[in-house]
């Protein structure tokens, strides 16, 4: 045989396995995957979920309720990646290099329902899409007790999940599972962030009432701030004025604090419950009396409170959309999101669409739809891309180290646009912000 039908011969027989390995479901021989999990035995959805053409996420996020707005706009950042993850858009490439038209050929899909901000219906949404749909990855929470009975439910059912919004110490602390990771930030950071800023404005020895939510995010941010001010800085909580999730009258937790002597007002409370009790301290004659904080900032507050009463409010917050003026993937991120839906991303948004791209990466860097494997890759706590600068996340506790964003609020008159409500006056790197990885209680529990 010559040379020449010798290499034809070889081409055929590459070309036929080839062939015959993609119609078995295993990787092109021209291009191998680090790891197909071939070898491992059946585990929450996989390998069923990731058996056809596309995979799915499954999103159980509050459309009704106090939270409505919040996780409205977290919903559309959420959507946004899975386009841009399945068309291969070029933010989504600067964060995840190796994901081209879905993630590791696969379509990537996203169904989504109401949660309400109630655990229960959030866990039974995520239920049934587990049961219906395969779902390989579930996020959405929106309130911090509907993240920790998802953490439950992924350890316990073996599915990854992203936790969304969730500002409650306990997610990555004493409630931390093997099978949950959250991307944003939370009340130890926010407290660590905003303390100084605080201290430095107002000095030390003042007197703080606080309006917390009955919950375990309200509860652990007002412990955090608190904290934070009276050991070093000598602030008095005056009153801690607690009120149930989805308060429509203020007016008994409001007289208390008048009769307080507060200062300031720190006001944990978020979405809906935040507007109302804000509007409501305004009528009070609280504000501008006392002085308004808001430690960890509600997406949309200043739209629905007004500018003119959150004009000089210092709070904290996950992201601003002007802080594309400093990074060139927020600049891509609030370009594209505007574009599609016709207003300037909050948060909720942004956070959203970074933890799935951030999941898309740890898939395509695993090579492989494995949990436990995606897990590890995670856990290895790399340096990754965000729209905020370089981030990575804890082994330990599953915590994204990322910065916290310091804003205040403008005056009406200042503002340049109709969403200009806040001056970035600082990034706060993460790292020094965050407790020992122990500090909080956690102990992720097993892979299998």
């Amino acid at each position: 045989m010559s040379d020449n039908l010798k290499d034809a011969s070889r081409r055929r027989l590459l070309q036929t396995g080839a062939v015959i390995g993609a119609g078995l479901g295993a990787p092109s021989l021209l291009l191998p995957r680090a790891a197909w999990a071939a070898d491992h035995p059946a585990i929450g959805t996989w390998p069923a979920g990731s058996s056809g053409s596309a995979v799915y996420a499954g999103a159980a996020v509050p459309l009704t309720g106090p939270y409505a707005a919040q996780g409205a706009d977290e919903l559309k950042g959420m959507q946004l990646a899975v386009e841009h993850i399945n068309s291969g858009h070029p933010l989504i490439k600067a964060i995840s290099p190796k994901t081209s038209k879905g993630i590791l050929g696969k379509e990537f899909k996203l169904v989504y329902a109401d949660s309400a901000a109630k655990p229960n219906q959030a866990v039974q949404v995520q239920q049934r899409f587990i049961s219906e749909n395969k779902i390989i990855m579930m996020t959405g929470s929106t309130s911090s007790a509907v993240a920790v009975a998802l953490n439950k439910l992924a350890q316990r059912e073996k599915v990854l999940y992203l936790s969304a919004i969730s500002g409650s110490n306990d997610t990555t602390g004493k409630d931390c599972v093997r099978y949950g990771f959250r991307q944003c930030f939370y009340g130890q950071t926010a407290a660590a962030a905003i303390g100084p800023v605080l201290v430095k404005k107002f000095g030390k020895n003042r007197k703080a009432a606080f309006m917390t939510p009955d919950y375990t995010y309200g509860h652990t941010v007002t412990a955090s701030v608190n904290d934070y001010l009276s050991k070093n800085a000598g602030w008095q909580m005056v009153t801690n004025q607690v009120s149930p999730l989805g308060t429509q009258d203020f007016s008994q937790y409001l007289t208390n604090i008048t009769n307080s002597g507060a200062e300031f007002l720190i006001n944990v409370n978020w979405g809906r419950d935040a507007v109302l009790s804000i509007q409501q301290a305004k009528q009070f004659g609280i504000l501008p009396k006392a002085t308004l904080v808001v430690p960890y900032q509600v997406p949309f507050l200043s739209k629905e409170v007004g500018a003119e009463i959150m004009e000089g409010v210092y709070a904290a917050t996950d992201f601003w959309w002007t802080l594309e003026d400093k990074y060139p993937l927020s600049k891509m991120f609030v370009e594209a999101f505007q574009a599609k839906y016709g207003y300037r991303p909050e948060w909720g948004a942004e956070n959203g669409y970074v933890s799935f791209a951030h999941w898309a990466r740890m898939v395509e860097e695993t090579g492989s739809f494995y949990t436990p494997d995606v897990i590890k890759t995670y856990e290895k706590g790399e340096t990754i891309p965000s729209l905020v600068g370089d981030v990575h996340y804890r082994p330990e506790d599953h915590q994204c180290v990322r910065p916290v964003i310091i804003v205040r609020g403008k005056k009406p008159a200042d503002m340049k646009n109709k969403e200009d409500y806040w001056d970035v006056l600082e990034v706060v790197p993460g790292a020094p912000l965050m407790q020992a990885p122990d500090a909080f209680g956690c102990k992720l529990g097993d892979y299998t």
